[in-house]
């Protein structure tokens, strides 16, 4: 047995960049308020933290404006977003490697569950994984703490101490570390070598061939 025989996966920014489904379906909301934004491209920093803390919190919602926002966001993510996706270079091959060393791999996205499924399957990535968990539709299990504790709960994992959380953001790390587990962090997504060290990731890695190597280790 390796090191990790359990291996949590985020999406956004670590198997997948979803930055144009994203930042065109935060454009599509903040347009029909009124809001400005300097570019598209700026709005990648969204990419990671749950939805409704960011328009609260980046935009001035309040809780109820905000649930308003998420629904025009699913207008347009839902019809087009959704698949404005693509796999990072050397992810199925990985996860295809990982699963021939008998790895138990789980998605824990703060993504809705529903279409971070749709997304795996569109990628044909699906196969690779024991168990996908996201948030509901209507926001609940939206915190990388209770994703992550869903996962256990259905696979029945009690024992951590062979797990790893794979992420490009500090949540991930944060998460992680909730249950004792280490993190990998990815510098291949939106996160930063900054933003890593400050949440104390255990591992950095630049490549997916890096990533890989070091969960077979």
């Amino acid at each position: 047995m390796g090191r990790f025989e359990h291996i949590f996966f985020d999406l956004d920014g670590t198997l997948t960049d979803p930055a144009e489904g994203i930042t065109n379906s935060i454009a599509y909301v903040l347009d029909y308020y009124k809001i400005d934004y300097p570019s598209k491209k700026a709005l990648e920093r969204h990419i990671g933290p749950p939805l409704h803390k960011t328009f609260i919190t980046e935009y001035g919602f309040d809780e109820n404006s905000a649930e308003l926002a998420i629904q025009k966001y699913r207008e347009y993510f839902s019809d087009k977003g959704i698949f404005e996706n693509r796999l990072f270079d050397g992810i199925p091959e990985m996860l295809s490697g990982l699963k021939a060393k008998s790895k138990k791999i789980y998605l824990a996205t703060s993504k809705p569950q529903y279409y971070a499924k749709k997304i795996l399957e569109h990628f044909d990535i699906a196969k690779y994984f024991d168990f996908v968990s996201g948030c509901e539709l209507d926001g609940t299990r939206s915190q990388k703490t209770e994703v992550i504790e869903h996962i256990c709960e259905n696979v029945g994992l009690k024992d951590l101490s062979s797990s790893v959380m794979v992420g490009d953001r500090k949540y991930d790390i944060e998460g992680a570390h909730h249950f004792g587990m280490p993190c990998i962090a990815v510098l291949f997504g939106y996160g930063s070598m900054e933003e890593f060290k400050e949440a104390k990731a255990d591992y950095i890695v630049e490549s997916v061939e890096e990533l890989y190597n070091l969960l077979i280790s």
